[in-house]
């Protein structure tokens, strides 16, 4: 455990994931010596609850890292892009939840069940993954330990609340309209997303597949460290606000069934298995929401293969998809002793 406890930036603290980093470290009692939130100027003056005070937001400078021993990133991609480096250079070390730095070879990509060791080669920045990648990295690591993984096909059915506060305005705006007989209006969106579902997150890239979808197979190889892990996923926007819901079907090398992955599933870390179909107990993200866990249900073998398994994963995007794991790779950080730019 590092010997101070260090003074902690969180930068893009306004924002909903921002807002929610400062509510985690309050929670989980983190030990810093004060916490500095940061956002635009546009933002510098609004206060923030954090403990029992209200602290007030400064303005994010390429000179405000000095002094200043951790820093959470939650501000963008162009913003991370931009400021991280400086943050670094003074010897701060950021954890950043943009998709700025995830696929840099010089930053590690971080689940804390799954990946911790990849800390130890950080150079001053570390990357949060892919909300939607979280929550499956986490339900799959016991999996490959166990029994190796071949291939994963993954659907996602993903809450508004991971394009931002707008996107949950927009729904609540939607649904009130619809229900009193008025047209709707689409401006975060490019449909109606109240009563339906978009297959649509982010960008289409030239394969035909969408930038989130290829967030979740590269940054699954990326964390797993293993290029031998076949991946295809396809993501889905619904009208729900909060609690992002997953579809997995994985085939292994190895033999297990469904007991087995059930019983291995519960005594994972991070994991709560809720798997009784008989009482019509199963994951949702209504029960998910503003919780830490991984909930896993509807674990079952895929009849159509030797060695195949269909598990349920829910989680809520807002906190073990950003915030709450962000957190615990700075917990792991000061765990580790490496809360330091070598």
């Amino acid at each position: 455990m590092s010997k101070k406890n260090p003074r902690v930036a969180v930068c893009g603290a306004t924002g909903a994931v921002g807002r929610e980093m400062l509510k985690v470290l309050e929670q989980r009692d983190f030990p810093c010596s004060e916490v500095i939130p940061m956002a635009s100027s546009r933002s510098a003056g609004t206060r923030v609850p954090f403990r029992d005070q209200e602290l007030t937001v400064v303005e994010m400078k390429e000179d405000s890292f000095e002094g200043i021993d951790l820093a959470l990133f939650s501000a963008g991609g162009g913003t991370s892009r931009h400021f991280a480096p400086f943050a670094a250079k003074a010897g701060c070390v950021v954890v950043d939840n943009s998709s700025a730095w995830r696929m840099d070879p010089e930053c590690p990509l971080v689940v804390p069940e799954v990946n911790p060791h990849d800390l130890d080669w950080h150079k001053g920045i570390i990357a949060n993954p892919n909300c939607s990648t979280i929550q499956m990295m986490v339900a799959l690591k016991p999996i490959h330990d166990e029994a190796r993984i071949k291939r994963v096909v993954v659907s996602t059915y993903q809450a508004v609340s991971g394009t931002g506060q707008k996107a949950i305005v927009e729904l609540e705006n939607q649904v009130r309209r619809l229900m009193s007989g008025q047209p709707v209006v689409a401006d975060v969106y490019p449909h109606q997303i109240a009563f339906n579902c978009l297959p649509h997150i982010d960008v289409f890239e030239e394969n035909g597949y969408t930038k989130e979808e290829m967030k979740m197979v590269n940054e699954t190889i990326k964390i797993m460290g293993d290029e031998s892990i076949k991946v295809t996923a396809t993501c889905v926007r619904v009208p729900v606000f909060y609690g992002h819901s997953e579809s997995v079907n994985i085939e292994t090398e190895l033999k297990l069934t469904g007991d087995d992955c059930r019983a291995l599933l519960a005594r994972s870390p991070g994991i709560t298995v809720v798997d009784y179909p008989e009482k019509l107990a199963y994951p949702m993200p209504v029960d998910a929401a503003g919780l830490d866990d991984t909930f896993v249900g509807r674990i079952r073998e895929d009849e159509t293969i030797e060695n195949g398994l269909n598990l349920w994963v829910v989680s809520d995007n807002i906190r073990k998809g950003a915030a709450l794991n962000t957190v615990q790779i700075a917990e792991t950080l000061m765990e580790r002793d490496l809360l330091r730019v070598p």
